[in-house]
């Protein structure tokens, strides 16, 4: 018997499914339209270049050249934040600390994010680099664990376009649910990036396996957004089940 989802049914077509049950082996993940059920194997890197892991537990990672550091992110409420070192991170990045947020840990570092932190506790400000995204990545996941702010929280987080709007729009016609799920990750794989754009893949604890999000963050108006989903999909897809950690860089603050 499927465990039901406490979310409604908009906000299941917008956030990730974090409270997803493990059933007969496979992943259970339930969208605004359907359950949908990806045991596929893990995607290949778009970017073809890769280097040994060295990291214990993972596996090669796609690799960006070395590249000098951007301009400063700077945002009209004095956000200034370099850019830094612009090559994938390939073991787990140096933080300065691990905070709530949301109920879920998500990591902090001067130098990669968040700088700012707004009054409704959206954490923003990362740096302009792959390292940066999976800073955002994390916070991504924090920042979709509370319904009762969806609506603000798509505005700041999500790309600006037809689907993000459309997004908001059914979001207003739902009631908010108050009791749900909040899950930790256990690590994260960058599958490509550039200065623009970067798609990478968390993976969160589910029993005594895992599942797998994909993200893609967008550079845009000088921070890391969400690019949302086309209508009537969760964000995260495509999910899919692993049996451990040797995909990924294990990176977690629990």
């Amino acid at each position: 018997m499927n465990e039901k989802s406490p979310y409604g049914r908009g906000f299941i077509a917008a956030c990730i499914v974090v409270a997803a049950v493990l059933l007969c082996g496979a992943l259970l993940l339930i969208s605004s339209t359907r359950s949908t059920t990806n045991p596929a194997a893990t995607p290949n890197p778009v970017q073809s270049t890769s280097a040994a892991q060295t990291d214990p537990g993972s596996v090669a990672q796609p690799v960006a050249p070395s590249r000098p550091a951007a301009p400063a992110n700077q945002l009209g409420s004095g956000c200034v934040l370099p850019a830094g070192d612009q090559a994938i991170p390939l073991k787990p990045p140096a933080v300065d600390g691990w905070d709530v947020s949301r109920r879920v840990v998500v990591p902090r570092s001067t130098t990669a994010g968040p700088a700012k932190t707004d009054s409704d506790g959206f954490r923003r400000c990362f740096a302009h680099s792959p390292t940066g995204a999976v800073f955002a990545a994390y916070n991504v996941v924090a920042a979709l664990a509370d319904q009762r702010q969806s609506i603000p929280t798509v505005r700041k987080l999500m790309l600006p376009g037809p689907d993000t709007q459309a997004l908001i729009h059914e979001l207003s016609t739902e009631k908010p649910s108050t009791n749900s799920t909040a899950s930790q990750l256990a690590g994260y794989r960058v599958l490509d990036a550039n200065q623009h754009r970067a798609t990478i893949m968390l993976a969160i604890p589910v029993e005594s396996a895992y599942m797998s999000l994909t993200l893609t963050l967008v550079w845009h108006d000088n921070d890391w957004r969400l690019q949302p989903p086309p209508p009537g999909e969760p964000v995260g897809t495509p999910f899919a089940q692993h049996q451990d950690l040797s995909d990924f860089v294990r990176w977690t603050g629990v």
